[in-house]
């Protein structure tokens, strides 16, 4: 079969080469997938560059997510169990972890579905507790992550403030459905958040941007508002003022998606039946913005690295249904 491979760390277009390799051998409790669709995750560059929670042996091959077929010809949603990840023909998953994949979603739009979309839930209903009515803040609101939190906001009856860079992201959080967008290039976001809110703020803020944006936010965080504090795609990790916090009453919260497995793995089972009726309602629908043919996969991200792109790339295998 055909395989992404990573054999020394660096950045994913230098480091990732296309090879000839055996299909893997599933291991205890693991379970061989055909690969349909491959979402690119943020975390796929960080592999690459070694700076990822999970270092892999190398060799390896990335791709964390993926919509795969079974054996027996199911449909399923599986994070993969590197080193043998999504970016091949085949991949290798935990059995116990399969979920269906939705039917009303094709093969790369159900692979977009798993983890940002897990993790928007988790964070704004597990977390923050989003209520309808409430103003909610997204930073990188037409990324991957983002215009997943954008559309679980909406459909939970919130009032979403979309961030972005650049003129043609605004345009994507607007067909995303945010009621206000803001161009941090162009807008002063805190001045506009609190003018959007009559003063009050955010009630919570959802930031997988860290750095100036999580600084930001704590300026127009609303009175008993909430942070959800999900990653650093900036590159630095804020350091928060503590006092400021209490000060305001300001709630900062921690997410670590991959701890439910571990924690309380009957929640992302119950996460997914929540998200596929979502689906199904039309309420929720990832946006796919590339698919890209496995040959391509490096450069997909590299892309996704660069931070260049909106919504999901997704690699398509040769055969996979486009």
């Amino acid at each position: 079969m055909q395989a992404w491979q990573v054999h020394r760390n660096g950045e994913p277009r230098e480091v990732m080469s296309l090879a000839d390799t055996a299909r893997p051998e599933p291991g205890p409790g693991q379970v061989r997938l055909k690969v349909r669709a491959a979402d690119v995750n943020f975390p796929d560059a960080l592999l690459c560059r070694g700076q990822y929670q999970v270092r892999p042996p190398l060799p390896f091959t990335p791709g964390v997510e993926i919509c795969g077929e079974t054996e027996d010809g199911r449909r399923v949603l599986a994070t993969t169990a590197l080193p043998h990840g999504g970016f091949a023909e085949y991949a290798l998953a935990d059995e116990a972890a399969l979920l269906p994949a939705p039917d009303a979603l094709d093969d790369a739009e159900a692979a977009a579905l798993h983890i940002g979309y897990q993790t928007g839930w988790f964070g704004l209903h597990r977390r923050a507790h989003l209520q309808a009515g409430e103003t909610l803040l997204v930073h990188a609101a037409a990324g991957g992550v983002g215009s997943a939190a954008v559309q679980l906001g909406k459909a939970a009856g919130a009032r979403v403030i979309g961030v972005v860079g650049g003129a043609d992201k605004a345009r994507v959080a607007q067909e995303l459905g945010c009621d206000l967008v803001i161009d941090r290039r162009e807008d002063d976001l805190v001045a506009a958040v609190k003018e959007a809110t009559g003063g009050k703020g955010a009630d919570v803020v959802y930031d997988p941007v860290g750095g100036d944006a999580y600084t930001k936010s704590a300026k127009c965080v609303a009175f008993e508002g909430r942070i959800i504090v999900v990653g650093f795609a900036s590159g630095t990790i804020p350091a928060p003022a503590l006092n400021h916090a209490l000060v305001k009453n300001y709630s900062i919260l921690g997410l670590h998606w991959g701890l439910y497995a571990v924690k309380d793995p009957a929640s992302i089972g119950a996460c997914h039946a929540a998200l596929t009726e979502l689906a199904a309602k039309g309420a929720v629908k990832p946006l796919v913005s590339g698919r890209v043919p496995l040959a391509e996969a490096a450069d997909a991200v590299q892309r996704v690295a660069d931070g260049t792109t909106t919504g999901r790339l997704v690699v398509l295998p040769e055969g996979a249904a486009a």
